[in-house]
């Protein structure tokens, strides 16, 4: 009984829509416009927090450098007028990984030679976009780096300087399609390096390709690479996690005896832990989630002052309707069914319409931000429940209104 009468309601709710075709394509609009910055917002957001997490989650958990600055004054010094750190030269890094020794860690010393050299491989050659890295045995392991094909560098690679590179992924699209990467010859600066592994492809962050990158042993780079003030970089990785608290406390008090700091002076260096920069970051994109609840909160809450409107006009113009059906035994709990499952039909309706357009936008503007795209649940259950509620707030009034109305007053209505 229950079931036929919700068919026939769900039929009735059909047939009163389509009576009113322009009016409820209107409202559904409005819905769905809200729906649509909501979800496209929060599935922006989604992109980003998936792609931030990609990419330094790759770091590991375990995993701190010490830089220049760290991540919150790398933010600030560029706001407020602050110190500058001095670089982290050759002779500290060399100090620091030779004075550093606590249990089960591993120091990787790196520094960023260029990022516009040019790289050539017989006849074929890339653009001046090229980053080159020194980096040592340990900097692919600290770095979450994986390779596809060949070897990391060994100790006999470092300690020896053999011309020796890992490349990038995109390499093999530019000068190795077709062709076994490993053992290939590259040229950069004259110099002749011989590929010994291929990186497992990472794409962009923030626009920036991490394929298009070449690793060559440090002490190379430095005699390729002779730059001024030339700043280096130190990660340290732990074995185990519980350890690492301990392990950062302990590289801080080495890295202040390398630079020869009093008890009294702050630290005028950085050291930032993988697990701490994804917290940071994923911290600001908390804004744009609320951002998004703000707009869309405001606009639906026009859509729902339309979808009222187009209800209590519905209401009117179904007076006599409304009559008979009292007259004929309906009571008041049916009659407000009636039109509660009118409103429920167009709010749910505008929501699967902002929903598709929701996720389209985003995912559109996801994919030219280069971030990580994921179908974000979290903001289809949020412009379901939204439009749930939009139609509950704006249908309860007109549904009372309809079922209270006096049937013999209806039936005089014309």
């Amino acid at each position: 009984m229950m079931l036929h009468l919700f068919k026939e309601n769900v039929r009735i709710a059909l047939s009163s829509i389509k009576t009113q075709l322009l009016r409820t394509i209107l409202t559904v609009l409005i819905i769905a416009i809200g729906i649509t910055a909501l979800v496209c917002i929060l599935t922006v957001v989604s992109a980003l927090e998936n792609t931030v997490s990609s990419d330094f989650a790759s770091m590991g958990a375990n995993t701190f450098t010490i830089n220049q600055y760290d991540f919150s004054e790398r933010i600030d010094r560029h706001n407020n007028a602050k110190t500058e750190n001095p670089i982290i030269s050759y002779p500290e890094a060399v100090a620091f990984k030779q004075k550093y020794d606590y249990p089960l860690t591993h120091t990787s010393l790196s520094f960023t030679a260029t990022s516009n050299a040019e790289v050539k491989s017989e006849t074929k050659k890339t653009d001046p976009e090229i980053t080159v890295l020194g980096v040592d045995e340990y900097f692919l392991i600290n770095s979450g780096l994986e390779t596809t094909k060949g070897r990391n560098f060994t100790t006999f690679d470092i300690a020896n300087n053999t011309y020796s590179c890992v490349i990038g992924s995109d390499f093999v699209k530019q000068l190795f399609k077709d062709v076994n990467p490993i053992d290939q010859i590259l040229s950069i600066r004259g110099a002749k390096f011989k590929v010994i592994g291929l990186l497992k492809e990472k794409g962009s962050t923030f626009g920036n390709s991490q394929d298009l990158r070449v690793l060559i042993p440090i002490q190379v780079a430095r005699s390729l690479f002779t730059a001024p003030d030339i700043n280096y970089t130190l990660s340290v990785m732990v074995d185990k996690k519980e350890l690492l608290d301990q392990a950062t406390d302990e590289a801080n008090s080495t890295m202040r005896r390398v630079r020869k700091l009093s008890p009294i002076k702050d630290n005028n260096f950085g050291i930032s832990r993988s697990d701490d920069l994804i917290n940071r970051i994923l911290s600001i994109t908390q804004y744009l989630g609320v951002s998004a609840w703000v707009i869309g909160i405001i606009t639906i809450f026009g859509s729902s002052i339309a979808l009222m409107n187009i209800m209590l006009v519905s209401v009117t113009e179904r007076t006599r309707e409304i009559g008979i059906r009292k007259a004929l035994g309906a009571k008041r709990g049916t009659i407000a069914l009636q039109f509660f499952m009118e409103t429920l039909i167009i709010g749910q309706l505008g929501g699967v319409l902002g929903i598709i357009l929701g996720i389209l936008a985003g995912y559109g503007i996801a994919s030219a931000m280069t971030f990580i795209f994921v179908i974000p649940w979290q903001a289809i259950t949020a412009a379901f429940l939204t439009t749930f509620v939009v139609a509950i707030a704006s249908g309860s009034y007109p549904a009372l209104k309809a079922s209270r109305l006096d049937p013999i007053e209806a039936l005089r209505y014309e």
